[in-house]
């Protein structure tokens, strides 16, 4: 495994960056680590920093590049498109490559009728997919999960329930939320997952008779929650609230931006884990490899429905096509939903087995290569959100990039490459394990 000890003149040209980066950059944008990396280089599913050192790469830019780094298969088909000069036309003309794109995520979607539009963006597919269906049902009221994140701009947000990432309270929809993914909460914690469900329905059936009028536009969830840790409904939830959704018409809005593509293991979409089709899904970051793609696939009558002209002058160009597809025919030529549930499984079952051993794992969830570790205070169980930051330093030192979220701050989230090894998925659990272990001993 290559590595190196850092080099004085490039720390001290990171350094440089950090300061001018801090100048012209928003307070808000955040940036990992008390020294904060520069990626340079990449290669398979690692990367390299400004300094030469080496990592094993958990995080994936935030689950974006799904099948690693410096892939021939996408830096061909880009380079092919590059070569004819267009870069850009735009959607007033043909793009052949979003029709083939569209083709197959319409196949795989399981939607009936199936329609496809693309933007640049989860953020930006979330906003098309509220916008398709409060115009289908002439409604701004929506419900949302508790813990979920759906992006940065105003819909967006006003459809978050992470008050860490709620600029405001201002919203253009009347937006309620729903249980789901919050079984830790006293009044459900001990409940089967049967039971669970039975609570949340009843819950549901609740707002609906309490909190809205008539017509609710719909239910937009993740299947797995990003931000919120990777906390997530028991399989059979949405299935459940579908059937409530369904008696009022409701539409089910399924946010796939980071459960997409057969990262889970069990299912090519997260929603499909709770045997039920939604009527919209939105998805984006992985499907283009780092290369900005998002979109919205729907049942055609609501992709069809609204009356305006609509147009994304970025949404779906040549580049991102050529990106997308090659990324999502590497995918199915290569049977990584495979790969992603024996590969997870190797280190969820790892993190399962060393957490018996170690009071400061609170939880260990996840499907496929999709999983997170919670960390707590040993002593009383609380969220030790800073128990994860020195996590954070711990395997950034031993070598392996990993994420951090949940509600408490206290959830270190992982999404590897689908293409990880099982040489390297053994690789990052032992790391992890590790880490655990310091971080466990030094909390005593």
């Amino acid at each position: 495994m290559p590595d190196s000890s850092p080099n004085p003149t490039q720390t001290s040209q990171t350094d440089s960056l950090l300061t001018r980066h801090r100048a012209v950059m928003p307070n808000w944008v955040g940036l990992y680590y008390d020294e904060p990396i520069e990626i340079v280089s990449g290669k398979g599913n690692r990367v390299v920093d400004a300094s030469g050192k080496s990592y094993l790469d958990f995080f994936a830019g935030i689950l974006t590049n799904m099948i690693g780094y410096d892939i021939a298969e996408v830096r061909e088909a880009v380079e092919r498109q590059l070569a004819t000069g267009v870069v850009h036309t735009s959607t007033v003309y043909l793009l052949r490559g979003q029709v083939e794109l569209a083709e197959k995520i319409a196949r795989l979607s399981g939607i009936p009728d199936a329609k496809v539009f693309f933007t640049n963006s989860g953020t930006e597919a979330n906003e098309t997919a509220l916008l398709l269906a409060t115009y289908a049902r002439g409604s701004d009221q929506v419900l949302a999960m508790r813990q979920s994140y759906h992006g940065r701009s105003f819909g967006a947000v006003a459809v978050t329930s992470n008050r860490s990432w709620k600029n405001n309270s201002l919203s253009p929809l009347n937006v309620h939320f729903l249980h789901g993914a919050d079984k830790h909460l006293a009044q459900f914690r001990g409940m089967s997952d049967a039971d669970y469900i039975a609570a949340c329905v009843d819950d549901l059936r609740h707002v609906l008779a309490t909190a809205v009028s008539k017509d609710v536009a719909a239910l937009i969830a993740e299947p797995i929650q990003g931000v919120g840790g990777f906390t997530m409904a028991p399989d059979g939830l949405f299935a459940a609230y579908k059937e409530v959704l369904d008696e009022e018409g409701i539409l089910l809005i399924s946010d796939e931006v980071q459960t997409g593509w057969g990262r889970t293991g069990s299912a090519f979409f997260g929603i499909h884990n709770h045997g039920v089709t939604p009527d919209m899904m939105t998805f984006a970051k992985g499907l283009g490899n780092g290369f900005a793609v998002g979109g919205v696939v729907a049942r055609g009558d609501l992709m069809d429905g609204p009356h305006a002209a609509g147009v994304a002058t970025f949404g779906g160009n040549p580049i991102s096509m050529a990106a997308a597809n090659a990324t999502l025919d590497y995918v199915l030529d290569h049977d990584l939903q495979a790969n992603a549930a024996r590969t997870g499984e190797i280190i969820i079952g790892g993190l399962r087995e060393a957490a018996t051993r170690l009071p400061v794992v609170g939880d260990v969830r996840g499907k496929g290569l999709m999983f997170a570790v919670e960390l707590v205070d040993p002593a009383g169980g609380a969220p030790a959100p800073a128990l994860a930051v020195r996590f954070m330093e711990e395997t950034k030192r031993l070598g392996l990039l990993v994420g951090k979220g949940g509600l408490y701050g206290n959830a270190l989230r992982m999404a590897p490459p689908l293409t990880l090894t099982e040489d390297e998925a053994r690789e990052g659990l032992g790391i992890l394990v590790t880490a655990l272990e310091t971080i466990n001993d030094e909390a005593r």
